[in-house]
């Protein structure tokens, strides 16, 4: 095997993790938090943290990957992450685990902010360019594929112990190690500055903007701290932006958006993402709470979708290939917006037969996987192609904090939407039983674990438990409605980019490098 190509294989495993962490944890969300006695928001801040450090802190990774050396910074998130997910797995129980695994989760972001677009610099500098299309295409899909792998491998593990899916990590990244150290090219260090200010000021516009969301279900959206942070947090956004133009050595190159393919891929792959990655986290709620399965059996579901993306994804490749994106990001947002839809209609019949592969659940989940698939490693591989003015770990930084900070957005808003539904539905439903809103409020904290929360009603006579853990199975699918609705609608936004997207096909250019001075060259593979 090619140094080239066992490099490649090395660094898929090391992302693979990143994207796989992204959705593994919503599927055990309900076992880590009954056995750490975590809130319902410190479960959901674990789950989000990743998603928002990734996304804050990916632009600042690729700069320092450009400048430090890819293989260098690459083995650094690798090792990082292993590390932290051993810390993960280790969280204790008791009034350090929500702090604990909080911490260790959004450390874990930092890390796979690191490594990806360090990653992206290797597959460049390993493969010549009659190649590299090829390589970049299948590190796309295969990461990409692994976002949906990880909810079914979360299913089986969790059966074990839910440590088991931190701790898996640990030996894969050891063996991506080994592999990037043996196989990758030398790092080669560029005497450039980089830009700290820009990065603090982004990572502080994006933490804010997510906290506001995230916090304007539990304190309303007139709370006071809630607009501020909203308000501070785009401030700082656009602050940001002035900053880049300024800057001699800015952490991105404004001037790619003048490409209009690649501001438009950018677009595709938020709004995407935004339906993407919340997927997994209102699914995985779902088919625990309102379908009552198991965590393994839970994990079907995501097979389910994750047969649609696959399928789905090398056809949009192949498309991709001879005719460009716009045919497979317009077609990818119509099927996505199709099952979604679908998948909405379909959520509040709990008459199906859910243990069966084959119900009214199945071809929904399969159409929106297809839907999602065909358009997303397409797009990520035509925003490199597009993006002549700037290096390559700019570019994956630029499109994959889009794809964290939309799947932030997605479960912040979504989570918001769907919680305030549910407490409304719940305290009408507690209140033909007896219950106060105070109940209701109870429930909703803890409907995460609902499975597990029959202990709480240990007193109540059996036929009234029956009335009200079917309540509680009802009244989540008819508010995680409104979840599957808004997916709809991002895939709805990813079509419409469709329509405008450029037609035709690109090609991967050289890489320019930055000089000392601040021009550009290309590079030589």
């Amino acid at each position: 095997m090619k140094s080239s190509t066992l490099a490649l294989t090395g660094l898929i495993f090391a992302v693979s993790m990143t994207t796989i962490d992204q959705t593994i944890v919503a599927l055990s969300a309900p076992s880590i938090q009954q056995n750490l006695g975590l809130s319902h928001d410190g479960m959901q801040w674990a789950v989000n943290v990743y998603l928002l450090t990734t996304a804050a802190f990916f632009l600042l990774g690729g700069r320092v990957a450009d400048v430090v050396g890819h293989k260098r910074m690459a083995l650094v998130g690798i090792a990082g992450f292993g590390v932290t997910s051993l810390l993960c797995g280790l969280a204790p129980t008791g009034d350090l685990a929500e702090p604990w695994l909080v911490t260790a989760r959004a450390l874990q972001g930092v890390s796979g902010a690191i490594m990806f677009p360090a990653a992206i610099g290797i597959v460049v500098e390993g493969f010549a360019r009659e190649s590299r299309g090829r390589a970049m295409a299948i590190f796309f899909a295969i990461t990409g594929a692994m976002t949906a792998l990880g909810p079914i491998a979360g299913g089986y593990l969790t059966q074990w112990t839910w440590r088991a899916i931190f701790w898996v990590n640990v030996p894969i990244a050891v063996a991506a190690f080994v592999i990037v150290a043996i196989a990758a090219r030398p790092s080669v260090r560029r005497h450039e500055r980089i830009d700290w200010l820009g990065a603090a000021i982004v990572a502080a516009g994006m933490g804010l903007v997510v906290f506001g969301l995230q916090q304007a279900s539990p304190w309303g959206w007139g709370s006071p701290a809630v607009i501020a942070s909203l308000v501070l947090g785009v401030a700082m956004l656009v602050l940001f932006v002035v900053v880049q133009r300024r800057s001699s050595a800015p952490l991105i190159r404004i001037a790619a958006f003048r490409d209009r393919g690649f501001t438009l891929s950018t677009l595709a792959t938020l709004f995407a993402s935004i339906a993407f990655i919340s997927t997994f986290f209102f699914l995985s709620v779902y088919g625990q709470v309102s379908l009552q399965l198991s965590a393994a059996e839970t994990g079907l579901l995501f097979l389910k979708f994750f047969i649609g993306f696959v399928v789905a994804s090398r056809i949009g490749s192949v498309r991709f290939d001879k005719r460009g994106a716009r045919s497979v990001v317009l077609l990818g947002g119509v099927i996505g917006a199709i099952g979604f839809g679908w998948l909405a209609v379909r959520a509040t019949d709990l008459t199906i037969d859910a243990h069966a592969f084959f119900n009214g659940q199945t071809w929904p989940i399969l159409v929106a996987g297809a839907g999602i698939g065909l358009m997303f490693s397409p797009v990520s591989t035509d925003a490199v192609n597009r993006a002549i003015g700037a290096s390559y770990g700019e570019v994956s930084a630029i499109s994959q904090t889009m794809k964290n900070f939309g799947g932030a957005l997605g479960l912040a808003v979504f989570t918001t939407v769907v919680t305030s539904r549910l407490t409304d539905l719940l305290t009408a439903s507690f209140a033909k039983f007896g219950g106060t809103a105070a109940d209701a409020q109870t429930a909703v904290d803890r409907i995460s674990g609902a499975k597990g929360s029959g202990h709480s009603l240990a007193n109540v006579p059996q036929a009234i438990q029956d009335q009200i853990l079917h309540a509680v199975r009802a009244d989540y699918a008819s508010a995680v409605q409104w979840a599957f609705w808004g997916m709809a609608a991002a895939m709805v936004a990813v079509a419409i980019i469709g329509v405008f997207y450029p037609a035709g096909r690109t090609s991967l250019p050289e890489e320019p490098v930055r000089a000392a001075d601040g021009s550009e060259q290309a590079a030589t593979v």
